[in-house]
């Protein structure tokens, strides 16, 4: 008979992983069951719909993960119960999804714009594990511009800050366009919250263009006194952090004009199921996929992760 951790009931060095369950089978919720996958902290327990013959729920199956065309519910009926859920349906949906999960215990992963938990920027709000059980990532803009936001912020007396993020039509799904305004106002709520800069705005296009338009968010902003050097420097820095999560970010343009500063980043999709100009769902989600492994450490020591470096 071998001997198990008293905690774990595994064999002593033996690092067990986490398990995910994913709500939502839209492009979201495929990318993040072949990122929980490629994990070494993270197994996937469960993918729930709420349509039996979604492509993602035949995608999830493919791969070998449980699934339930009964959403919600079937997150609530999973014996044992998950350590981590990752909501990618809708910010309305979300609300009912923590109401429901909060009891649990869980940590739940919040890949909408509610602003229903705290919000992480992992780069930002720095690598070790949320204290929180609820996490809101924001959205894909407040992703890749927070960082730039937050660096310009802590090293210029920036009086104003416009964030302006382009994604592709073709993978804008139905919950993207079903919360337009919950994504302007949760992103501006952010870049406020991380920078201190009161006056703040974002918008977000969908372009139509053919072929699809990369993912690209540009951050303006009007901070006297700041020079071109000493802001390439700041937004090199930030760039790099964010490149340790989603290696497909880059700055693009950095320009300073008299007090405006404008950084404009693309980021390229590093995944095995969405094309390279999805990189607004690839960088929230590799955002999701760090947190998710960062609370796996925690409850699992034994595990070796990038999460803390």
């Amino acid at each position: 008979m071998s001997v198990v951790d008293d905690l774990t009931g595994v064999p002593p060095g033996i690092a067990r992983r986490a398990s995910v369950a994913v709500i939502g089978t839209g492009a979201i919720g495929r990318d993040l069951v072949g990122k929980v996958l490629r994990s070494e902290l993270l197994e996937c327990a469960l993918v729930a719909g709420r349509n039996p013959g979604s492509a993602g729920l035949r995608h999830a199956a493919e791969l070998g993960c449980p699934t339930s065309a009964d959403g919600i519910d079937a997150v609530l009926a999973a014996s044992p119960a998950v350590d981590i859920v990752l909501d990618a349906t809708s910010a309305m949906a979300h609300v009912e999804h923590w109401r429901l999960l909060e009891p649990l215990g869980p940590l739940v992963i919040d890949m909408t714009p509610s602003k229903v938990g705290q919000m992480v920027v992992p780069t930002v709000t720095g690598m070790q594990p949320p204290a929180v059980r609820n996490v809101n990532l924001i959205s894909c803009g407040g992703q890749a511009s927070v960082p730039i936001a937050h660096a310009l912020a802590g090293r210029f007396a920036v009086e104003y800050i416009e964030v302006v993020s382009t994604v592709a039509s073709t993978i804008a799904g139905r919950a993207t366009r079903l919360n337009l305004d919950e994504y302007v106002a949760t992103t501006a709520h952010a870049i406020t919250a991380f920078s201190g800069v009161r006056d703040t705005k974002a918008v977000l296009n969908i372009s139509p263009a053919v072929p699809p338009a990369p993912f690209r968010t540009a951050v303006h902003a009007i901070a006297p006194g700041a020079g071109a050097e000493a802001v390439r420097a700041v937004v090199a820095e930030a760039a790099d952090r964010v490149r340790a999560v989603q290696p497909g970010y880059e700055v693009v343009a950095c320009t300073v004009s008299g007090d405006r500063i404008t950084v404009s980043v693309e980021v390229v999709a590093d995944s095995d199921v969405l094309p390279p100009y999805a990189g607004n769902l690839d960088i929230i989600d590799a955002a999701a996929i760090m947190v998710a492994e960062q609370h796996a450490a925690r409850l699992f020591p034994a595990a070796r992760t990038r999460a803390g470096r």
